[in-house]
């Protein structure tokens, strides 16, 4: 069955949501709500991945998540996941009891596969062409979806033979990072382009280019339906009651 990663953002400028969620109480309230509408596990993310958003150093986003992350962890412990690619903070959310990585570079640090391998951790491995998400966006989008299946299958192997279990490592085709439209439509099916004991987490929530398809249902339903027939084991989303997974 289909689970589904919530999103939490506590940033001020995050694409979707930014603002809404910046303040301790505003993100313990909606990681509840999160819970309480279908979310498996919810991610927590101090630093935005949308074009052109401010960059925190590992200090600042450190500093930021201080406010949020002891509270939620202390509420919700295991099901609670990072989405950073700083491994100062992967290592500070650890040191609370962090179970789960989600690292949007796609785990292109040396550091942070090392980090996973010692704490044991659940890594979600994003696809970033370059392994950089400042500048994902600064180059021509990227248009072949069988350079993501071989690189992230590539990745994947890496981070086998770095000491990270298999059954550890959930595979992301980074929609929205660094690709075309029409890659971003296609890689909704990405789950059907490995084998099928590799678990793969869609993340397409309210992003851009939903809003060039003629769907029917509404485009984030209608995502969700294709991810899902594809054999997609996660769905990241901003609002889990919309999708009976």
């Amino acid at each position: 069955m289909t689970q589904l990663l919530g999103i939490l953002n506590v940033t001020p400028d995050s694409f979707s949501d930014g603002g809404k969620y910046d303040e301790p109480t505003a993100a313990l309230t909606q990681c509840a709500h999160l819970f309480a509408t279908g979310a498996t596990w919810v991610d927590v993310g101090a630093q935005s991945t949308r074009p052109h958003a401010t960059v925190l150093t590992a200090a600042q986003e450190q500093a930021r998540l201080q406010r949020y992350l002891p509270q939620l962890m202390a509420a919700y412990g295991p099901h609670i996941s990072l989405d950073s690619y700083h491994p100062a903070s992967v290592a500070y959310y650890l040191s609370l009891g962090g179970q789960i990585i989600n690292d949007v570079s796609g785990f292109a640090d040396p550091h942070m596969r090392r980090l996973a391998a010692d704490s044991g951790a659940t890594c979600i491995v994003n696809h970033c062409p370059g392994g950089d998400p400042t500048t994902v966006h600064d180059g021509p989008p990227l248009t072949d979806g069988h350079l993501v299946v071989s690189d992230l299958l590539a990745r994947r192997t890496q981070m086998m033979s770095d000491g990270i279990d298999s059954d550890k490592i959930i595979l992301d085709p980074g929609i929205g990072f660094g690709k075309s439209m029409e890659l971003n439509h296609a890689l909704l099916d990405f789950a059907a382009c490995v084998p099928a004991d590799i678990p793969v987490l869609i993340g397409f929530s309210k992003k851009r280019f939903l809003g060039q398809a003629r769907f029917t249902p509404p485009p984030n339903v209608a995502a969700a339906q294709r991810a899902v027939s594809a054999g997609a084991a996660w769905l990241r989303v901003h609002d889990p009651e919309w999708y009976a997974v």
